[in-house]
């Protein structure tokens, strides 16, 4: 089966059906930004790209959805850090290049103990 690309300027991205990128060694700043337009976000502040470093971080230890109050205290912002720069935290995952979080996640997107 091949999946879905998203291809601007110079980036080539490899996508799920939901939009979430396929490989999570090939995310890129330029990658964010290309994801970002697709979900109707225009240009990242550096404070959206501290979060979206985060959650990669977060990612890259646990290999699970962070709850979005911690991403929030390891990056020195307000504890609606996530929901006030991308409205909600499933579409921060998919801009920060993270694997499909399952119909667990995106299913609860208003579900306060995930810490949205």
């Amino acid at each position: 089966m091949t999946m879905p690309e998203i291809v601007q300027d110079n980036t080539r991205l490899t996508v799920d059906d939901e939009g979430f990128l396929t490989d999570f060694e090939g995310w890129t700043e330029e990658a964010a930004l290309v994801l970002a337009a697709r979900e109707g976000i225009g240009q990242l502040s550096e404070d959206q790209f501290a979060i979206l470093r985060s959650l990669r971080k977060y990612y890259r230890m646990h290999r699970f959805f962070p709850i979005v109050r911690a991403i929030c205290r390891d990056v020195h912002q307000p504890r609606t850090c996530v929901t006030d720069r991308f409205a909600d935290p499933v579409t921060a995952w998919k801009i920060a290049g993270l694997p499909n979080p399952g119909e667990e996640v995106i299913g609860f997107r208003s579900w306060e103990p995930l810490g949205y």
